[in-house]
This record gives structure tokens, sequence and C-alpha cells, in this order.
């Protein structure tokens, strides 16, 4: 794993940073257009909801305990206090424009609304549903990222329309993945993310070698028991499905964007033999790499469509 710019990667930076954001006077929600990478883009959380569009560029996406693939045009919804990022491979100095449409809001405030306005409680649903985080696909993303980018172009009670239009639409869609797990709950203190941080950080810059429990249990201080037990409490994933999961996200972008050989990708995302790569690849995805493979063409006609439309 060579090459990459360090602020492409995740918690490299920072661990999971608490953001402080801050609305305009004169606004309730707040809409920002980012390239990437800038030095926001860290492992971060904050008790606004976040509603984040991926406008172009592919990476992976980690939010709570969830690690998968995101490619343009990509919706997702982060409740409060989730820890996420999404994760670009750039070279260095590489910027990309416009990556990413971002909006923040207080829960709180709708609520406040709800009082007075009792068609704001049917948000209640989607609130308590995206505390796990959302990803939307069909025609929710595609009329969602729209609205999104129409905001752009407004302000006033104008942006604000757009923006009840657009909870409207995520809130009544059955077109969405709940990414992370119910279990998934980080103890969020300095000290115990100062230490997640550096092994994030080590396992991401290595997870196609032979990297081993111990060495990253020493990285971080800890015995390999203590070590374990810390590391899926505060990530909801064992060391060794989170290797995996990294392992075959690499997988998977090389099947679909190179000719090279299944064997060959099975070494260079770190695996030792193909039967455990077949096997791991077939426990995550349902489907055999060679499947896969034969599926991605399709897959990103798709995306290719849903974002031309």
């Amino acid at each position: 794993m060579t090459g990459k710019d360090t602020k492409s990667i995740p918690f490299a930076a920072s661990p999971p940073t608490f953001e402080h954001i801050v609305t305009g006077i004169d606004e309730s929600f707040l809409w920002r257009l980012d390239d990437y990478p800038w030095e926001r883009n860290v492992w971060n959380f904050h008790p606004e909801f976040e509603i984040h569009l991926i406008r172009q560029g592919a990476g992976v996406a980690f939010v709570g305990d969830y690690i998968g693939a995101f490619s343009a045009t990509y919706l997702t919804v982060i409740g409060s206090d989730l820890p996420h990022d999404w994760v670009t491979m750039t070279a260095p100095g590489e910027v990309i424009k416009g990556r990413d449409i971002v909006l923040q809001f207080h829960p709180d405030r709708i609520r406040e609304a709800m009082r007075l306005l009792p068609e704001f409680v049917q948000l209640e649903g989607f609130f308590a549903r995206a505390l796990r985080g959302l990803v939307f696909s069909g025609e929710t993303l595609v009329k969602g990222a729209e609205l999104v980018e129409r905001m752009g172009m407004q302000k006033g009670v104008a942006r604000l329309a757009l923006f009840l239009q657009l909870l409207d639409l995520l809130a009544g869609s059955t077109e969405y993945e709940i990414l992370s797990s119910p279990e998934y709950s980080p103890k969020l203190d300095a000290e115990a993310l100062d230490v997640l941080q550096r092994a994030l950080v080590f396992i991401y810059r290595n997870f196609s070698t032979d990297i081993r429990l111990s060495d990253v249990a020493e990285l971080a201080g800890m015995g390999e028991s203590a070590f374990s037990r810390f590391f899926k409490k505060n990530t909801g994933n064992t060391f060794t499905d989170h290797v995996n999961k990294l392992r075959i996200w690499q997988a998977c972008k090389l099947l679909a964007e190179s000719d090279m050989p299944i064997t060959d990708i099975c070494f260079e995302v770190g695996y030792l033999n193909i039967s455990n790569f077949n096997r791991t690849f077939l426990r995550q995805h349902r489907m055999t790499p060679s499947a896969y493979r034969r599926l991605a063409p399709q897959r990103r006609s798709m995306r290719d469509e849903s974002s031309s439309r």
C-alpha cells in the first residue's frame, strides 16, 4: 500500500473527533460544498444529524462498525454521535473539487417545531433509524441527490422548503440500507480514542500484509486479549473481521476495475490462500469473486444511469 496521501487515510489526522458545527443566525441547517481532502475530512462525530452526498469519486465508507465501498452518487444520513468518514485514495497533492455536499442539522430543532406543526411527528421514526446510519438507493437516491444539489442555488425560505421536501422523501422511503449494527456502542473518551486511532491507522496502512493481532496490540500498549476486547467494544468488529472487511473492499475494487487474475487479487489484498479468500468473500457478498466480477459492469452501468437522470 504505497503512494497514499496521509490526509486521505481515515483516522490519520485524529481519532473520531467531536466536530463543532455552527449554522448561521438566519439558518436552521448547514449546507456546505466540500473539496476532498480537506482538514475536516476525519473520522468524526457530532450531535447534529448529517445528510451527506458524494457527487464524484469512489472509496470506502466508515460508519460506526460498517465498512463498505461507495461511488458517485452516494447519499447517506448519519444520526447523532455516530462516527463516520468517507475515504478516497488520492495521490499526494490531488484534490477532488466538490466531492461532497454536507447538510447538518440538530434534530432538537425539528422536535421543537413538532409542538406547533404536528406533521413533523412523522420524522421521529426516520430519526430513530438514522442513528445507525442509512444509505439510499433507487429513485430515492436520484430525487434526493437532485434536492441536495438544488439547495445550493437557493437561500432563505426557498432553501428551507427544499430541505423539508428532502426530509419527507427520506423519511417515507423504503429504498435504504441500515449501515451500523445495533450492537455498536463505542466508549467515546479521549484516551480510548487516541489508542484506537493509532491502531486503526496501522491496520489501514498494512491490511494487505500479513498483519497480526499481536503487532497491533503491541502498538496500542496492551496484551492481545485486552486489546481484542477493547477493539471489539470500540469498533463493533473483531480484529479479524475488520481486516477482512478492508481486504474484501480492496478486492472488490480490483475485481471491478482491473483484469488482474482472481488468484493474484487474493494475494494482493493479503490472503495467503485462495480458499480462505473465496470463503470470506462469499460470506460478505453472498457470491463468489468470479460472480462479482461478472456483475461489476452491470453495476457500473446502473450507477451511471442513475447519476445521469
